[in-house]
């Protein structure tokens, strides 16, 4: 077990110290602020404080994990080997950045609670980041600095034999629309073929009277193909399905068809099953929380995860709401037209409510690519030398792989031409 002296434990520190050192490098933590303990333990153990206590590792301590609320922090980022760093300590530190106050920066997503500009669905933007204003987006800076503070100590205890994680893949299929055409009622399909045909969109007519016809499939009814991609690996996929009203933002066919009810169902033998809440969910938690019980009624077990319509997130709202209803699990942390670690990290960390400075239950897992962000490569070797690239990335730490890819966009939509071979290619990672 590692021990750590700090002069004061505070919930921000207790919360920093853990993700790193036990979700990400697999190291028991404890604290005191007693030195006389600190020196007794004869195990692996360091000091984060103003200054050392002797020759023990040290790290200098920022003025953040020991401060209440938001002010504003003078950040300045430089380059740290082959990474960067934020939070200089000064000679004496054995590690020349505070890796512990920028990764709680990074985490609490501190920077999201300041004044920033939204773009038209309210989202944070990438854009307005301290990761993509200094180009550290596309790394999971986090745990970098993690295995940096993990050579440090074993240098230092050569002996001490630390845990080892492997490189994982948890993949997301998000489900706004399960059909294109099917089972959508007799008002919303005659509007839907006048549409094709006042917007001459011929094509599309003569696709959409072929699926209601029975000549063809609906293309965007992938979920067989989804289910025997599920049968080929060991580790379950996460489907996420909107069942909200119909709205001006959320246009899924109506939860009360039976058709809707069991494909949910078909799909839950295979896979986890997740709620997509609806746009006004989002604001209205007893909006959510029927929203909840309804597909639990459906799945009839608890709802294990939970991410947003549109991927909008409204901190700290959203987190406090699934706190609320009990759900263990919230999956809208990303960026949707970025290869990012929106929060730094590629390991799932807790909710830490920066208003009432405390650590909630919430399991946060980002998500660090939807299928909407490789649209802007044009060439298919361009988007699977990107994605190899980005993958490499998480493989350098041994992370987790949290792709987005939606229903329709592993169909054979020439719009989405090639995407069911960089779903396979991100599935078979883990082999590779």
């Amino acid at each position: 077990m590692l021990l750590v002296y700090t002069h004061k434990i505070t919930p921000r520190l207790t919360y920093t110290f853990k993700h790193l050192c036990k979700r990400i490098l697999g190291l028991e933590v404890s604290f005191t602020s007693k030195i006389e303990d600190f020196i007794a333990h004869d195990s692996i153990k360091m000091s984060y404080a103003k200054q050392p206590l002797s020759n023990e590792i040290f790290i200098r301590s920022h003025s953040l994990l020991f401060e209440q609320g938001l002010s504003d922090i003078d950040i300045t980022v430089n380059d740290w080997d082959d990474t960067k760093g934020f939070f200089a300590t000064g000679e004496r530190s054995n590690l020349p950045y505070d890796i512990f106050a920028a990764s709680f920066y990074l985490l609490s997503r501190y920077e999201e609670y300041l004044p920033h500009v939204n773009d038209d669905y309210g989202r944070f933007l990438a854009t307005e980041s301290l990761a993509k204003k200094e180009d550290f987006l596309d790394i999971p800076i986090v745990d970098i600095w993690a295995f940096k503070l993990k050579t440090v100590l074993q240098e230092r205890f050569p002996n001490y034999q630390f845990p080892s994680r492997k490189y994982n893949v948890a993949p997301i299929i998000d489900v706004p629309s399960a059909y294109k055409y099917k089972y959508k009622g007799l008002l919303r399909t005659i509007g839907g073929v006048f549409g094709d045909v006042f917007r001459l969109m011929f094509r599309q007519f003569y696709e959409r009277v072929s699926v209601l016809s029975g000549f063809k499939k609906d293309p965007f009814d992938t979920f067989n193909w989804i289910i025997n991609r599920q049968k080929s690996v060991p580790f379950k996929f996460t489907v996420f399905f909107l069942i909200g009203a119909y709205s001006t933002y959320d246009k899924n066919i109506s939860i009360n068809k039976k058709q809707f009810v069991s494909l949910i169902k078909s799909v839950g033998d295979y896979c986890n099953i997740g709620l997509k809440a609806s746009y006004f969910a989002l604001e209205d938690l007893k909006i959510l929380k029927k929203e909840k019980q309804k597909l639990e009624s459906i799945t009839n077990v608890n709802l294990l995860a939970i991410r947003n319509s549109h991927s909008k997130l409204n901190l700290p709202t959203t987190y406090r709401n699934a706190v609320e209803l009990e759900i263990p699990q919230e999956h809208t942390m990303g960026y949707i037209n970025e290869l990012a670690f929106r929060a730094g990290t590629c390991t799932p960390f807790l909710f830490y409510d920066l208003d009432y400075e405390v650590q909630t239950p919430l399991q946060i897992h980002p998500y660090h690519f939807m299928d909407f962000a490789l649209l802007k490569y044009e060439s298919l070797l361009d988007k699977k030398e990107n994605l190899l690239r980005f993958i490499e990335n998480i493989k350098q730490v041994d992370g987790t792989f949290s792709p987005v890819f939606h229903n329709y966009s592993v169909s054979d939509d020439n719009a989405w031409s090639g995407f069911k071979e960089l779903f396979n290619l991100t599935i078979n990672s883990v082999n590779e």
